[in-house]
Protein backbone atom coordinates (compact mmCIF):
# COMPACT_ATOMS: atom_id res chain seq x y z
CA UNK A 1 0.00 0.00 0.00
CA UNK A 2 2.76 2.11 0.68
CA UNK A 3 0.67 5.24 2.29
CA UNK A 4 2.36 7.27 4.99
CA UNK A 5 1.33 10.44 7.28
CA UNK A 6 2.61 12.87 9.38
CA UNK A 7 -0.30 12.47 12.46
CA UNK A 8 -0.67 12.65 16.28
CA UNK A 9 -1.59 9.18 17.85
CA UNK A 10 -3.67 8.44 21.31
CA UNK A 11 -2.41 4.88 22.10
CA UNK A 12 -2.48 3.45 26.53
CA UNK A 13 -2.92 7.05 27.58
CA UNK A 14 -0.20 8.49 25.40
CA UNK A 15 -0.13 11.32 22.75
CA UNK A 16 2.47 11.48 20.42
CA UNK A 17 3.56 13.20 17.05
CA UNK A 18 5.19 11.36 14.10
CA UNK A 19 4.97 9.71 11.48
CA UNK A 20 1.89 6.68 10.44
CA UNK A 21 2.88 3.70 7.62
CA UNK A 22 0.42 1.89 6.06
CA UNK A 23 1.63 -1.29 4.17
CA UNK A 24 0.38 -4.38 2.76
CA UNK A 25 0.02 -6.34 5.83
CA UNK A 26 0.88 -3.74 9.02
CA UNK A 27 0.06 -0.27 10.49
CA UNK A 28 2.88 1.46 11.73
CA UNK A 29 3.82 4.24 13.61
CA UNK A 30 6.80 5.68 15.17
CA UNK A 31 7.01 9.04 17.59
CA UNK A 32 8.81 12.21 16.47
CA UNK A 33 10.03 11.90 20.08
CA UNK A 34 9.79 9.48 22.50
CA UNK A 35 9.47 5.87 22.60
CA UNK A 36 5.63 5.64 21.19
CA UNK A 37 6.09 2.94 18.32
CA UNK A 38 3.10 0.85 17.09
CA UNK A 39 3.60 -2.22 14.67
CA UNK A 40 -0.47 -3.27 14.28
CA UNK A 41 -0.54 -6.57 11.96
CA UNK A 42 -4.03 -6.46 10.01
CA UNK A 43 -4.53 -9.63 11.21
CA UNK A 44 -4.95 -9.26 14.79
CA UNK A 45 -7.13 -6.32 13.92
CA UNK A 46 -10.60 -6.31 15.20
CA UNK A 47 -12.10 -3.10 13.79
CA UNK A 48 -10.44 -0.19 11.83
CA UNK A 49 -12.51 2.88 11.25
CA UNK A 50 -12.83 6.01 10.87
CA UNK A 51 -15.05 9.64 12.10
CA UNK A 52 -14.71 13.12 12.02
CA UNK A 53 -10.98 12.55 10.86
CA UNK A 54 -9.70 9.76 13.45
CA UNK A 55 -9.06 6.87 12.54
CA UNK A 56 -9.52 4.53 15.56
CA UNK A 57 -7.82 0.81 15.26
CA UNK A 58 -8.80 -1.94 18.06
CA UNK A 59 -6.88 -5.11 18.55
CA UNK A 60 -5.52 -7.58 21.78
CA UNK A 61 -2.74 -5.01 22.38
CA UNK A 62 -5.12 -1.84 22.65
CA UNK A 63 -7.00 0.60 21.15
CA UNK A 64 -5.00 3.66 18.91
CA UNK A 65 -6.63 6.68 17.66
CA UNK A 66 -4.81 8.28 14.40
CA UNK A 67 -5.37 11.95 13.53
CA UNK A 68 -5.33 11.44 10.08
CA UNK A 69 -7.54 14.67 9.33
CA UNK A 70 -9.30 13.77 5.45
CA UNK A 71 -7.51 10.59 4.85
CA UNK A 72 -8.62 8.64 7.56
CA UNK A 73 -11.29 7.12 5.83
CA UNK A 74 -9.19 5.78 2.78
CA UNK A 75 -6.90 4.32 5.52
CA UNK A 76 -9.72 2.82 7.09
CA UNK A 77 -11.39 1.08 3.82
CA UNK A 78 -7.50 -0.14 2.55
CA UNK A 79 -7.28 -1.92 6.11
CA UNK A 80 -10.83 -3.26 6.13
CA UNK A 81 -10.37 -4.57 2.00
CA UNK A 82 -7.06 -4.95 1.26
CA UNK A 83 -6.28 -5.81 -2.27
CA UNK A 84 -5.67 -9.77 -3.13
CA UNK A 85 -2.71 -10.91 -5.12
CA UNK A 86 -4.16 -11.16 -8.18
CA UNK A 87 -5.91 -7.45 -8.30
CA UNK A 88 -2.33 -5.91 -7.33
CA UNK A 89 -1.00 -8.18 -10.49
CA UNK A 90 -3.47 -6.47 -12.61
CA UNK A 91 -4.71 -10.05 -13.66
CA UNK A 92 -8.01 -10.21 -14.47
CA UNK A 93 -10.53 -13.32 -15.86
CA UNK A 94 -10.18 -12.42 -19.26
CA UNK A 95 -5.56 -11.84 -19.01
CA UNK A 96 -3.61 -13.93 -21.20
CA UNK A 97 -1.17 -15.39 -18.45
CA UNK A 98 2.23 -17.15 -19.26
CA UNK A 99 4.37 -18.69 -15.89
CA UNK A 100 7.85 -19.30 -16.13
CA UNK A 101 9.84 -21.09 -12.78
CA UNK A 102 7.38 -19.83 -10.12
CA UNK A 103 6.77 -22.61 -7.85
CA UNK A 104 4.08 -21.13 -5.39
CA UNK A 105 1.13 -23.41 -4.55
CA UNK A 106 -0.75 -20.59 -3.13
CA UNK A 107 -0.15 -18.17 -5.96
CA UNK A 108 -0.72 -21.34 -8.51
CA UNK A 109 -4.55 -21.88 -6.91
CA UNK A 110 -5.47 -18.28 -7.39
CA UNK A 111 -4.07 -17.89 -10.72
CA UNK A 112 -6.42 -21.11 -11.58
CA UNK A 113 -9.27 -19.58 -10.40
CA UNK A 114 -8.95 -15.89 -11.61
CA UNK A 115 -7.63 -15.98 -15.67
CA UNK A 116 -9.22 -18.51 -18.09
CA UNK A 117 -5.97 -18.35 -19.98
CA UNK A 118 -2.86 -19.62 -18.18
CA UNK A 119 0.43 -21.05 -20.15
CA UNK A 120 2.96 -23.09 -18.06
CA UNK A 121 6.69 -22.90 -18.58
CA UNK A 122 6.65 -21.29 -22.14
CA UNK A 123 5.34 -17.31 -23.05
CA UNK A 124 2.24 -17.44 -24.96
CA UNK A 125 2.43 -15.25 -28.09
CA UNK A 126 0.42 -11.92 -26.80
CA UNK A 127 0.39 -12.34 -23.22
CA UNK A 128 -1.23 -9.91 -21.24
CA UNK A 129 1.07 -11.14 -18.51
CA UNK A 130 4.38 -12.96 -18.10
CA UNK A 131 5.74 -13.54 -14.53
CA UNK A 132 8.96 -14.80 -14.49
CA UNK A 133 10.74 -16.52 -11.70
CA UNK A 134 14.81 -16.05 -11.39
CA UNK A 135 17.05 -16.70 -9.00
CA UNK A 136 20.33 -15.42 -10.53
CA UNK A 137 21.42 -12.35 -12.65
CA UNK A 138 22.47 -14.30 -15.93
CA UNK A 139 18.55 -15.28 -15.64
CA UNK A 140 18.19 -11.75 -16.64
CA UNK A 141 18.85 -12.47 -20.42
CA UNK A 142 15.69 -13.74 -21.54
CA UNK A 143 13.80 -10.62 -20.90
CA UNK A 144 14.98 -9.77 -24.45
CA UNK A 145 13.06 -12.41 -25.82
CA UNK A 146 10.36 -12.71 -23.52
CA UNK A 147 9.26 -8.97 -24.65
CA UNK A 148 8.29 -10.60 -28.10
CA UNK A 149 5.64 -12.27 -26.15
CA UNK A 150 3.83 -9.50 -24.80
CA UNK A 151 1.12 -7.29 -26.27
CA UNK A 152 1.89 -3.42 -26.87
CA UNK A 153 0.32 -2.65 -23.66
CA UNK A 154 1.33 -6.21 -21.53
CA UNK A 155 4.10 -6.42 -18.85
CA UNK A 156 6.59 -8.61 -18.00
CA UNK A 157 6.23 -9.35 -13.52
CA UNK A 158 10.18 -10.71 -12.44
CA UNK A 159 9.45 -12.36 -9.17
CA UNK A 160 13.02 -13.20 -7.28
CA UNK A 161 13.63 -14.07 -3.81
CA UNK A 162 13.59 -11.46 -1.07
CA UNK A 163 16.99 -11.10 0.81
CA UNK A 164 19.16 -12.91 -1.67
CA UNK A 165 22.30 -10.35 -2.27
CA UNK A 166 22.55 -11.87 -5.67
CA UNK A 167 19.81 -10.68 -7.03
CA UNK A 168 17.93 -7.13 -6.17
CA UNK A 169 15.71 -4.75 -7.82
CA UNK A 170 18.12 -2.64 -9.07
CA UNK A 171 19.71 -5.79 -10.98
CA UNK A 172 16.40 -6.22 -12.52
CA UNK A 173 16.38 -2.57 -13.34
CA UNK A 174 19.53 -2.41 -14.82
CA UNK A 175 18.37 -5.73 -17.51
CA UNK A 176 15.01 -4.04 -18.48
CA UNK A 177 16.33 -0.75 -19.35
CA UNK A 178 18.88 -2.59 -21.24
CA UNK A 179 16.14 -4.63 -23.70
CA UNK A 180 13.97 -1.20 -23.71
CA UNK A 181 11.79 -1.99 -20.78
CA UNK A 182 10.74 0.48 -17.83
CA UNK A 183 9.67 -0.72 -14.30
CA UNK A 184 6.41 1.04 -13.26
CA UNK A 185 5.65 -1.04 -9.97
CA UNK A 186 7.54 -2.87 -7.51
CA UNK A 187 4.97 -5.45 -5.09
CA UNK A 188 5.43 -7.86 -2.13
CA UNK A 189 4.85 -11.09 -4.36
CA UNK A 190 4.49 -12.95 -1.18
CA UNK A 191 6.12 -13.41 2.23
CA UNK A 192 9.50 -14.60 0.73
CA UNK A 193 9.63 -13.45 -2.83
CA UNK A 194 9.37 -9.68 -4.30
CA UNK A 195 8.34 -8.57 -8.00
CA UNK A 196 8.91 -5.70 -10.36
CA UNK A 197 6.62 -5.25 -13.55
CA UNK A 198 8.10 -4.15 -16.42
CA UNK A 199 6.41 -2.49 -19.33
CA UNK A 200 7.31 -1.01 -22.63
CA UNK A 201 7.78 2.85 -22.91
CA UNK A 202 4.31 4.37 -24.10
CA UNK A 203 6.41 5.95 -26.94
CA UNK A 204 7.84 2.79 -28.16
CA UNK A 205 4.44 0.96 -28.09
CA UNK A 206 2.99 -0.35 -31.42
CA UNK A 207 -0.87 -0.79 -32.12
Amino acid sequence: MGLEADCTVRYAKKSAAGQARLEEKELYFRATAGDLQLKIPFAEMKSAEAKRGVLTVKWPGGVAEFALGAAAEKWALKIRYPRGRMEKLGITAESVVSVLGIDDKSFWKELEGRASQVSDGRPAKGSDFILVGVQEQSELKQLRSLLKSIKPAGAIWVVWRKGQPQMKEDHVRAAALAVGLVDVKVMSFSDTLSALKLMIPRARRSV
